[in-house]
This record gives C-alpha cells, sequence and structure tokens, in this order.
C-alpha cells in the first residue's frame, strides 16, 4: 500500500478496500499457508499441536483463549499474531480509536468525513503500533478498559458531561482495529469480566450515561492458567462460553526439543563467547526441569517454566566466567561441578508442596541435579543399567 496517500480522496484513487482485522489475519495466514512459508518464527515443538489449532481458530476468525501452565510460551505466540497483519492500514488523522476512513465510529469523525469529504486528512498505521498488551490485575476498572466520562476534560474544552466528546477512552477502544490480549484473564475481578460480554459478543461498547454504541473491530487474545481457570468463581461461565477457540499449550515433549528452546532463549553477556559447554551438560539443565515437572516435592499444578533451564543456562555461564576471571584464562568449558551454580535458579522457579517444604529447597535442588544424572547417565556409560540393578 502507498503510505504517501494523505487525503480519503487518493485512498478511494488507489483501490484500497477495507478489511476487517479477521479478514486481515485470514487473508496473510492463507498466503503463507499456499506458500508453504513458515507462519510463526522462533516458536520451538508446536508445529503439530498447537500451531495447527491457531491457525484453525485464525481462519475461522475466532476469539483465543491459550490454556496453560507458566513458561510455556502463551503471551509469546499471541505477540507474534501481529506479523499476520497487513504492514500498514489507513487511519484518519487524528483518531485515538485508529479509525477508517471508510466507516468513522465517534460522532465527531463522522461529522469531519462528513464535512471535509475527500479532502479528510489520513495517516498510515503500522502493524507494530496495533498490539496493545494488559495484564489482569484486581485493581484494573472499567475506565482502564472500557473508558469513562472525564469532568476534566469536559471543562477544559467547556462541554457538557452530555456530550460524547467528554467520554476518555480505555485500552480496549483505543486498540480499535489491532490485536488485544488480556494475560492471566482469571485475575480480572467479575464484574470486569462482564464488561467484556458486549465486546466479544456484539462487538461495540456502551459508556454509562450515554445513548451509544460504537462498534469495535478488535483481535481478542487471551491467556490463562487452567488450575485458575477451570475453578468455579475465578471466571464467569457467559464469558467462556463467549471465547470462541480454546487452545492448550504444554511443556517442550522431549529433552532436545527443549535444549533448542533453551539456546534460542538464552543470553550470553559480553565475556562468554569464549565459553563451551558441552552437549552433555545442555542435556543435564534441560532434564533438570524434565525431573522437577514429575517431582513428588513440586506442585505440578502450578508447573515448572521453561525459564528455569534458561536461568540455569545463564548461571552456568557465569560460573564458568567466573573460573576465567579468577584463573585469568580466556577460554572455559563448563563442568558436571558447574550444574550446582544452577541452584538459585532452580530455588527461584519451583512451588514446592508440604513435603518439599520440609525437605528445604536446596536439597530438592540438588535432588534434581542428580536425578537428571542418573537420567541421562545411561546415554553415555554402556553398563549403567546393570550396576543399578546390582
Amino acid at each position: 500500500m502507498n503510505t504517501s496517500i494523505k487525503t480519503l480522496g487518493e485512498l478511494k484513487e488507489s483501490g484500497y478496500s477495507k478489511k476487517t482485522i479477521s479478514e486481515e489475519l485470514r487473508s496473510n495466514l492463507a498466503e503463507k499457508l499456499k506458500s508453504g512459508e513458515k507462519v510463526f518464527d522462533n516458536i520451538i515443538g508446536y508445529d503439530e499441536t498447537v500451531i495447527p489449532e491457531l491457525e484453525r481458530a485464525v481462519l475461522a476468525g475466532h476469539s483465543i483463549n491459550f490454556l496453560g501452565l507458566r513458561g510455556q510460551g502463551k503471551t509469546k505466540i499471541a505477540r507474534l499474531l501481529v506479523q499476520l497483519l497487513d504492514e500498514y492500514i489507513p487511519v484518519i488523522k487524528g483518531s485515538v480509536l485508529n479509525e477508517d476512513p471508510f466507516e468513522p465510529v465517534t460522532e465527531k469523525y463522522k461529522d469531519l468525513v462528513k464535512e471535509m469529504g475527500s479532502k479528510t486528512p489520513v495517516s498510515w498505521l503500522h502493524r507494530s503500533h496495533r498490539y496493545t498488551e494488559k495484564l489482569a490485575t484486581p485493581d484494573v476498572n472499567i475506565a482502564d478498559l472500557i473508558g469513562d466520562v472525564d469532568p476534566i476534560k469536559a471543562a477544559n474544552l467547556k462541554l457538557s458531561l452530555s456530550e460524547e466528546e467528554v467520554i476518555h477512552y480505555g485500552i480496549i477502544p483505543r486498540s480499535n482495529r489491532g490485536l488485544f490480549v488480556i494475560n492471566e484473564l482469571p485475575d480480572l475481578q467479575p464484574r470486569i469480566q462482564v464488561a467484556l460480554f458486549n465486546l466479544l459478543q456484539e462487538q461495540d461498547i456502551q459508556i454509562r450515561g450515554f445513548k451509544i454504541r460504537i462498534p469495535m473491530d478488535i483481535q481478542f487474545v487471551f491467556t490463562s492458567n487452567p488450575e485458575d481457570y477451570t475453578n468455579r468463581g475465578s471466571i464467569i461461565t457467559p464469558l467462556k462460553d463467549r471465547i470462541q477457540s480454546q487452545i492448550y499449550t504444554h511443556y517442550p515433549e522431549t529433552n532436545e526439543i527443549g535444549r533448542l528452546i533453551t539456546k534460542q532463549e538464552i543470553k550470553k553477556s559480553r565475556g562468554q563467547e569464549n565459553i563451551h559447554v558441552p552437549l552433555v551438560i545442555e542435556k543435564l539443565i534441560e532434564q533438570i526441569a524434565i525431573e522437577a515437572r514429575k517431582s513428588e516435592f513440586i506442585d505440578a499444578k502450578s508447573g515448572v517454566s521453561a525459564r528455569l533451564p534458561i536461568s540455569a543456562y545463564e548461571n552456568i555461564l557465569s560460573a564458568v566466567e567466573r573460573r576465567m576471571l579468577i584463573n585469568g584464562d580466556l577460554t572455559g568449558t563448563a563442568r558436571i561441578g558447574d550444574l550446582a551454580a544452577a541452584i538459585p535458579a532452580i530455588i527461584g522457579k519451583i512451588e514446592m508442596v508440604y513435603e518439599g517444604e520440609q525437605e528445604g529447597a536446596p536439597n530438592v535442588a540438588r535432588r534434581l541435579i542428580g536425578q537428571s544424572i542418573r537420567a541421562i547417565a545411561p546415554e553415555y556409560f554402556n553398563n549403567i543399567h546393570y550396576l543399578n540393578q546390582k
């Protein structure tokens, strides 16, 4: 699209046709699928599970809820949906609701288009500015999300409180024609969840005291923890009914997939470029998370985040760097003994049950390291099974 276009008249002459956000997502996804192009970059381990379900939801034009334990990449996937938007879309210049020049939604800009016609000023919005994310917290209120009357604005503009221009729009209307993500949806208070009914079903917002229904074009994406989402009272049933596709996420299914994710996400500091981490150490780091997810000392409902092996890997890099600095070495290699440096990372990423609390977090972390060594050892020592039996 030619972003040098500055007026509604030029936009009409260019042949531009309006698309809803669902149509944008659908058409751009369809093009990628036809061409065989990878749809979502940097998402590992979901090619046969989560990604196909997400693609079907997008093609269906559904609102989406990613349901999974912490550290399963729910928000990461939601953010990558931006890649399926058109690079630029035209908006009426100055509109806080990103209104389409062909179909303005507020009285102010409807009047502007009637008055200026083909001379209505147009600006262009990049897809990177069409993503909004909100963490659900108990202090979130209706004014934050939807909007409310702003008496200070009314006083400054010398307007009556009955006029539409005195409304201060919340974060959702300001996300019009974009993606809006609510993380940890069940943490929203029930009265706030009710406010989402109309947005999900009728695609409009209502502001108290006004006879207006402003249509919204928003792709909603939610993330939730299964324990909170399925508990009665955490999320109200009518809201669950209005979310059209629910997609379960999961942890890496193999040690190899986990290693690929970890190596993609770790951040090496300057000075750590000459550190070598052998494959066996990488396997052991990932195995710690695998052992933690099935440990009787750790709360399975809370989950063990994929951030555990990432932080553990970074701690081990730092342990090797520290040794290099002390010894004056220019290069370094991670050793089995360096796994002890991962204990602070492990402790910070696990939530223990009563038995784990009794055992003590450091002892549980050491036990997990020992279990990971035992699990990986048979790959390197042929007679380990025989020795275990003895």
